[in-house]
């Protein structure tokens, strides 16, 4: 009974912590859109921070270049990088100030997310679901979310209104003020389906 009560109390706990900071894995896509404006939405909500990363290398192993040679990407591109990256946001964000850009050249995703995290860079991460099937950091997207130590929200694939969130963010949905019919829980059912070929 005691331990029921232990872990009735842990969730309360993780419902109330303050979302001072919201993360969003940037994409420059329609669907990245999408996925930015849900973000703002809860920042501005909030009054959170609200952190942008990007990646030199794309997450999305679809849409990512092959791999450099080891190097480390120069300061003229990290500067080039950075600067497009602001100016894409900068038109939508009026006067919010409270906002953070990084670019990262890291191209172990995952580590460098878990890293942003430790560092209390967000407490909540949005990323963009461009599409069924695709993978995110070398693993289906629906998994990466599912196993991540933080709340994830994927937005999309088909709509703008449509989420799709890992158990941790489950227990904050209160606080994304999603309605009920518009997100769905991440189960390990719904990558393995997605993993099992037809038959």
């Amino acid at each position: 009974m005691s331990s029921i009560v232990q872990k009735e109390e842990r969730r309360n706990v993780v419902t109330t912590v303050a979302m001072d900071s919201v993360g969003l894995c940037a994409h420059f896509s329609e669907k990245g859109d999408w996925a930015f404006d849900f973000a703002f939405a809860l920042a501005r909500r909030h009054k959170s921070q609200l952190n942008i990363f990007y990646f030199l290398r794309s997450p999305y192993e679809k849409y990512a270049e092959p791999p450099g040679r080891g190097r480390k990407a120069d300061d003229q591109v990290l500067i080039a990088t950075d600067r497009k990256l602001r100016e894409y946001y900068d038109k939508c964000l009026g006067e919010y100030v409270d906002v953070g850009f990084k670019v990262c050249e890291e191209t172990r995703h995952s580590k460098e997310l878990r890293t942003c995290l430790m560092q209390r860079e967000y407490e909540l991460l949005i990323i963009p679901y461009l599409e069924r099937d695709i993978t995110f950091g070398n693993i289906p997207i629906e998994e990466f979310a599912y196993r991540f130590t933080a709340p994830v929200v994927l937005v999309g694939p088909e709509r703008p209104d449509q989420y799709y969130l890992n158990p941790s963010a489950v227990l904050l949905v209160d606080r994304l003020a999603l309605p009920a019919e518009s997100w769905e829980r991440i189960s390990l059912e719904s990558f393995h389906r997605s993993a099992t070929p037809a038959s």
